[in-house]
C-alpha cells in the first residue's frame, strides 16, 4: 500500500476494480482546508481517460510492474506485435494500449510495462521523441517565414502533424509522442 506522497508519472494503481496509470498529478496545498492531489488516471485496460482527487494522506493500492525493452514488429489492423529485445518472445497489445500508436514506426524500440502478478502487458511507454521523415505535404511559400505559420504534414506512419512552413517531404524531423507536436528537423 502507499499513498499520495508516491504518487508519480507512470505510476500504475489499482482503484475502482480496473488499473489506472497516473498520466498527470498536482500537488494542491490551498491556504484554507487540507492538502489533496489532483490526478490524470489512464485506464491500461480500455484507454479512458479519467480525472481523479485524492485527499493528502489517501492510502492507494500500487500496482508492481517490471519494465522490458520491446522492438515494435507490424500491425495487422487489430493487434500491435512486438518482440522482446532480451530473449525474442512475442507479444501483441491492442491500441488502446499505445500511447501515441499513429507514431509507432516498425523497428521503434519501446518500453513495456508488465505487471508482476500476472505478467500481463499494462502499457507502452514510447520514447520520448521519434524521428520519421515527412511522406507528404504542400510546398512551403517563399518569404513567408515572418510569422510563425505551420502547416500539415503526413509522415511515414500516417500520422499528420503541423510543422514550420520551410519543411519539405523526404525530410527527416523529430516529433514528441507526448504531444505528438513537431520539434525540429533532422539533418544528415
Amino acid at each position: 500500500m502507499a499513498s499520495t506522497s508516491d504518487i508519480r508519472n507512470g505510476l500504475c494503481i489499482r482503484y475502482n476494480h480496473d488499473i489506472f496509470k497516473v498520466i498527470e498529478f498536482l500537488h494542491v496545498k490551498p491556504g484554507k482546508g487540507p492538502a489533496f492531489v489532483r490526478t490524470k488516471l489512464k485506464s491500461v485496460t480500455t484507454g479512458k481517460v479519467i480525472d481523479n482527487t485524492f485527499s493528502a494522506g489517501h492510502k492507494i493500492d500500487d500496482v508492481r510492474v517490471e519494465t522490458h525493452k520491446f522492438q515494435f514488429l507490424y500491425s495487422d489492423g487489430e493487434f500491435y506485435h512486438f518482440m522482446n529485445t532480451e530473449d525474442y518472445t512475442q507479444i501483441r497489445l491492442t491500441e488502446n494500449a499505445l500511447d501515441a500508436p499513429n507514431l509507432l514506426k516498425e523497428g521503434e524500440v519501446v518500453t513495456v510495462l508488465i505487471n508482476t502478478e500476472d505478467n500481463m502487458p499494462l502499457s507502452v511507454d514510447m520514447p520520448a521523441s521519434v524521428i520519421l521523415e515527412v511522406t507528404h505535404t504542400e510546398p512551403g511559400v517563399k518569404g513567408n517565414t515572418a510569422t510563425n505559420a505551420t502547416k500539415p504534414a503526413t509522415v511515414e506512419t500516417g500520422a499528420e502533424v503541423n510543422v514550420p512552413l520551410f519543411i519539405n517531404e523526404g525530410d527527416k524531423i523529430k516529433i514528441e509522442t507526448d504531444k505528438g507536436t513537431y520539434k525540429e528537423r533532422i539533418k544528415e
